[in-house]
């Protein structure tokens, strides 16, 4: 798997279910994404990456248990293969070397509040 396979929008979803294992379905993930990017994310678009992600091997899934909370319908649960953490791993040193060659007024100031 090259990096260049992975787009922007798949690899936060492939993160977001790394943070929400064991729990990662597509309602949680998409409310996650919402809550952390601040933009409004669709299921359906998360259905869509994450099934590219399992296509490409990143990601597994299999169906949960029953919950009332769903009216008694299961949910499919996503874990992040072994590709998957090894792609995120190396997504994660080549921003980290990037950033860390950025000098220290290479960026102008922003306010992130």
């Amino acid at each position: 798997m090259r990096r260049s396979d992975l787009g922007e929008f798949e690899e936060i979803v492939l993160l977001t279910v790394a943070v929400l294992t064991p729990n990662a379905y597509s309602v949680v993930i998409a409310e996650e994404l919402e809550a952390q990017t601040g933009h409004t994310v669709t299921t359906g678009a998360v259905h869509a990456a994450l099934q590219r992600l399992e296509d490409k091997g990143l990601v597994n899934s299999q169906m949960g248990e029953a919950t009332a909370e769903r009216g008694g319908r299961r949910k499919r649960l996503f874990t992040v293969t072994v590709a998957g953490s090894r792609v995120l791993h190396e997504v994660q040193a080549v921003r980290d070397r990037l950033w860390q060659r950025i000098l220290p007024n290479a960026l102008p100031k922003i306010d992130l509040a």
